[in-house]
């Protein structure tokens, strides 16, 4: 127990990694922050915040990435070696660190390495010693191997998909530890993987049953006895044998600890074929049509096999080359080529919504990273100004396999430079269609994120995000949405993705002779 102000260490690297994508995440991924920056990059240590006096905070290194694919040995190994080298130096120059917060997502893969992550807690506890708590805060899609809960004293994860209790759950990991060092020190935790693995988007606390399921958890931590609960759903894009959910009840009393763990792991595998996705989800084509028939406006469609923001390369072109065949969007009555050859003829645009100004529907592509074309369409609109029409081949340039590279002939409307995410950022009009082009990978979440390139998605009839599940600004502005099943690195159809790799057996990838055992494991 410490009786003076504890000094606490942060460090760690959190990054969403899809096994299934042939995208890698090397340095230019990464946003790396150290010191002083480190600390004031969390909302609850401002100055003035209940915590922020209640400890001496040094920040070590924290390494942050959109998710993506695989990151490369040599980028972590520096990451890792790093965090270990200065937490050593610091304490041989000020004495142990009392606790240490490792802020990391649970979903990092390491290109020839499993379980990521709990080689860096193992490597964190070997430079630290075993006097020095560490609480572990994760995003809900990690897994958790029984090493990377044994290397934390504490551990927790969010309990809402989307995430809009992210920070709250960084707080709650950051209070825990501080109440810990007051009193109490390391205690007991029961570990349970559940042999489930589910998409997200299969498992948002916006519906049942995960909103019930995640509320018990709540219960649970709250009960005497018990410091913290929390339920992973695993990342299901990862080839690992870890991946799959788990449960850990953190707290003193023994008998309630490994009684509830069971029970809230009892409860996600009864629920197993219960979960579905969070919106209506179908094919592409289903998808469009259902879009276009109807008089809701915005209609949001999701593009989600390539979703940036679970693993996805980003510039993925088998939805917009189907959108830019489409005639709805073009305002002619021709019949168009599709992708895969085939032709469909246009009957005329479908009543309802807004027109382009040739006379068809209006849709917002977002969006598609290309540097080279990005680069080709602002010096075009450097050199000729607004409205200067360009023809260029863009996209596939990493995941090429749904489709190569599509092109883009038509009019621009927005180029900006110097996005912290895109670099560039251009809008291309072709007919009623506005493709967002970007230098780099950059999810659309915020109304602002197009509002601030010149675009209206609320008045747009059909917006298409490269995302999963709605982010909260998108889910409010849509009048409705669908999902849609497209190929990608983060496929929602998890069986024809050929994982190979899980631990056998793990629903739905393989079938059960019996129950399983889902005792946990006292820690």
């Amino acid at each position: 127990m410490t009786t003076t102000r504890p000094r606490v260490a942060i460090a760690g690297m959190s990054i969403e990694s899809s096994t299934f994508s042939p995208h890698r995440s090397g340095w230019e991924a990464f946003t790396l922050r150290r010191g002083g920056e480190l600390v004031a990059h969390y909302p609850f240590l401002a100055d003035g915040a209940p915590l922020r006096d209640a400890a001496d905070w040094g920040g070590v290194l924290h390494a942050r990435s959109l998710p993506g694919g695989a990151v490369p040995a040599d980028v972590y190994e520096a990451v890792r070696d790093e965090i270990v080298t200065t937490l050593r130096a610091q304490q041989a120059e000020h004495g142990p660190y009392d606790g240490l917060l490792l802020d990391i997502h649970g979903a990092m893969t390491v290109v020839g390495r499993d379980d990521a992550e709990a080689d860096l807690a193992a490597a964190v506890r070997a430079a630290v010693g075993p006097g020095t708590l560490i609480s572990t805060t994760m995003d809900l899609h990690g897994n958790v191997p029984r090493e990377l809960a044994e290397a934390s004293d504490l551990i927790t994860c969010y309990r809402m998909a989307p995430h809009e209790d992210a920070w709250e759950t960084r707080e709650r990991a950051a209070s825990n530890l501080l109440s810990r060092l007051r009193s109490g020190g390391a205690p007991k935790k029961a570990w349970l993987q559940v042999p489930v693995l589910l998409p997200g988007e299969k498992t948002s606390t916006r519906l049942e049953p995960a909103a019930s399921i995640y509320a018990d958890v709540a219960r649970v931590a709250e009960l005497p006895g018990v410091l913290d609960a929390a339920l992973w759903v695993g990342y299901a894009w990862a080839d690992e044998p870890s991946c799959r959910a788990a449960v850990v009840v953190t707290g003193d009393d023994e008998e309630v600890i490994v009684r509830e763990a069971e029970r809230l792991g009892r409860r996600y595998w009864d629920a197993r074929d219960d979960f579905a996705f969070v919106a209506p989800a179908a094919p592409y084509e289903e998808c469009l049509a259902a879009a276009l028939a109807s008089p809701a406006r915005p209609y949001f469609l999701s593009d989600s096999g390539d979703n940036p923001t679970a693993g996805g390369a980003g510039d993925v072109t088998w939805t917009l080359a189907r959108l830019l065949a489409e005639p709805a969007f073009s305002g002619t009555s021709a019949d168009v080529t599709l992708p895969d050859g085939g032709t469909r003829a246009d009957a005329g645009p479908p009543a309802g919504g807004g027109t382009s100004a040739n006379g068809g529907l209006t849709a917002i592509y977002a969006s598609l990273p290309d540097a080279a074309a990005a680069s080709e369409v602002a010096k075009a609109w450097a050199e000729h100004g607004a409205d200067a029409e360009v023809d260029v081949e863009a996209g596939a340039r990493v995941d090429d396999g749904p489709h190569g590279p599509v092109r883009l002939r038509g009019v621009v409307e927005h180029v900006s430079e110097g996005d912290p995410d895109a670099g560039i950022v251009a809008v291309i009009r072709v007919g009623g269609l506005r493709v967002i082009l970007t230098e780099r990978r950059k999810p659309y979440h915020l109304e602002r994120d197009f509002t601030s390139i010149g675009l209206d998605p609320r008045s747009t009839d059909v917006v298409v995000v490269k995302i999963g599940y709605l982010e909260p600004d998108l889910y409010d502005m849509a009048a409705d949405w669908m999902l849609m099943l497209t190929p990608g690195g983060v496929d929602q159809d998890l069986l024809r993705l050929g994982h190979h790799r899980l631990t056998t057996p793990t629903h739905p990838f393989h079938t059960f002779a019996s129950e399983p055992d889902l005792t946990p494991t006292l820690l």
